[in-house]
């Protein structure tokens, strides 16, 4: 655990409610334990005890208790029956396995975990179907419902632990392919724009937002495109929020295929037989082993849709090159 510590609210986060300034400055905290120390008067602002929807004022102190040590894997669920079908499908999945790892290539449709009056039809309540004669193995990091890809998975607790931090850190690299609608006007760029939950029904959607927005940086390269009409993108996020690419592709003007959650129409191209489904994969993972520390790069192909629409527009895989090699210097 950490020492106690005391902050000072700064001139340009006056206004800001408490727990948007917990997220900025201790993003690992959850919502759940924030409210917890503050119904123990752990967290106190001048002080006196706070409530997490309390404004600041600049120059107000804040006392942070100490803090857990190391970020922690993402929560399990319970584990659920898992058909046999299910069980053959996951295991059919695995591109990657040894004593601590597994990596699946998680096909577009399957949920990673479930949410509010979500049942239990998720990869993680059916974990147990990887287990191969060891632990349950643990979930480190996520993917979108309708995002295909590299997932890894930790065998041991504390090789989820050491995974997961990578993946809080910048240890961990994700290289990620997609079809956008449109091409971008300059052929590789960084996209730097903070975001944050939209206010209202929205469900689970993300917006630019200057003030209390988190942090998101992508950097991104056209590998090949199609006159004015459409683009392959190959993408590394230096940071992970929500629904971040598909959010940055539309700062670009470039809607991500099929993503009619925040593209619109724009996001499908009619008439050309092309899938309505979301043209986004995280086509590569490279970060240290968590037992030996040597690189582990783990690629995944792609889902059938998203070849079909390769081979639809006569985009060739092999013009990417090896992942991250365009982005090693920025």
């Amino acid at each position: 655990m950490s020492e106690i510590q005391i902050l000072t609210v700064a001139n340009e986060e006056a206004e800001i409610r408490l727990d948007r300034w917990f997220k900025r400055h201790f993003p690992t905290i959850g919502h759940g334990l924030l409210e917890k120390w503050l119904r123990a008067g752990n967290v106190r602002v001048d002080g006196k005890r706070a409530k997490s929807n309390q404004r600041l004022e600049a120059g107000q102190s804040i006392r942070i208790p100490p803090l857990p040590e190391g970020p922690a894997p993402l929560r399990e669920a319970k584990p659920a029956e898992v058909d046999e079908k299910i069980a053959r499908m996951l295991r059919d999945c695995v591109l990657y396995m040894d004593d601590d790892v597994i990596a699946l290539n998680k096909p577009p449709g399957l949920a990673v975990q479930g949410g509010t009056g979500m049942s239990d039809q998720h990869l993680d309540a059916w974990l147990d179907a990887l287990r191969f004669d060891g632990e349950r193995p643990k979930l480190v990091h996520r993917l979108d419902k309708d995002t295909s890809g590299v997932l890894l998975l930790g065998r041991t607790a504390g090789a989820a632990s050491k995974l997961a931090a990578a993946f809080k850190s910048r240890a961990a690299r994700k290289c990620y392919w997609a079809l956008v609608a449109g091409v971008p006007k300059h052929p590789q760029g960084r996209i730097d724009a903070p975001l944050a939950k939209l206010p209202g029904r929205a469900g689970e959607k993300v917006g630019v937002d200057e003030e209390d927005g988190k942090h998101a940086v992508t950097y991104y390269r056209i590998v090949d495109a199609t006159l004015k009409r459409t683009a392959w993108l190959e993408m590394e996020p230096r940071t992970g929020r929500t629904h971040q690419l598909r959010v940055h592709c539309v700062l670009l003007g470039t809607p991500i295929l099929g993503d009619g959650k925040y593209g619109g129409k724009e996001a499908l191209i009619e008439g050309t037989g092309v899938s309505r489904k979301l043209h986004l994969h995280a086509r590569a993972v490279r970060m240290p082993h968590p037992r030996s520390g040597k690189v582990l790069e783990i690629s995944a192909p792609l889902p059938p849709h998203i070849k079909a629409s390769f081979d639809f527009f006569g985009f060739n895989e092999s013009d990417s090159g090896r992942p991250f090699v365009a982005f090693d210097e920025d």
